[in-house]
């Protein structure tokens, strides 16, 4: 059965015309939010923006929340490709995660209103949330040891430096950033290991 499950999930991830369109409407939600406060955007106007109708919409997303996070997983990740991070070890990644989340907020917050109207909380904070508990996957936590809230702490502990280093006037570089951030986030890990 989860035989099948993955081929179906398999075939759709590459099936060009289901990338067109999620493609499409993550663009539609992107244009829409240089525009307005994502409260305020409606799916019928998210499928009108992306050409496509609501049912289609509904095919692809349960609502617009998930094509929020679905769009900011994929920015997200392109952030972290582009600058050609790894994950190859739990340093590596923490590291990773943190300059992603600078570069995101950077990227994002391009044009001061722009800071206002996008959600940052509830886009970013699920994506690095959902990365740390695929890393925890790989690692058993140790007994009394909630992954889903190790994993919570620290994605907001991230977002929060990231955020504060962004309202920085005459702030450090991005990688130097990083690189305090993991200092600071690191522990929490390790402590939770003990």
């Amino acid at each position: 059965m989860s035989e099948a499950l993955q081929s179906d999930f398999t075939t759709e991830a590459v099936d060009p015309r289901i990338l067109r369109s999620r493609r499409m409407l993550m663009e539609a939600l992107a244009n829409l939010l240089s525009r307005k406060e994502f409260e305020d955007i409606s799916v019928q106007e998210i499928a009108d923006e992306a050409t496509l109708n609501r049912a289609t919409f509904y095919l692809h997303y349960p609502d617009k929340g998930a094509l929020l996070h679905a769009m900011t997983a994929t920015r997200f990740r392109d952030l972290i490709a582009r600058r050609g991070l790894s994950f190859t070890d739990c340093d590596g990644a923490l590291r990773a995660i943190a300059l992603g989340v600078c570069d995101y907020l950077a990227e994002t917050t391009g044009c001061p209103s722009q800071l206002e109207k996008m959600p940052l909380e509830g886009s970013i904070i699920p994506v690095v949330e959902s990365m740390f508990l695929e890393g925890a996957s790989n690692h058993p936590a140790p007994s009394g040891v909630d992954p889903a809230l190790l994993g919570t702490t620290a994605a907001w502990a991230i977002f929060g430096a990231a955020r504060r280093w962004l309202q920085t006037p005459d702030r450090v570089s991005a990688e130097e950033m990083a690189a305090k951030i993991e200092a600071i986030v690191k522990p929490i890990f390790l402590s939770a290991s003990h």
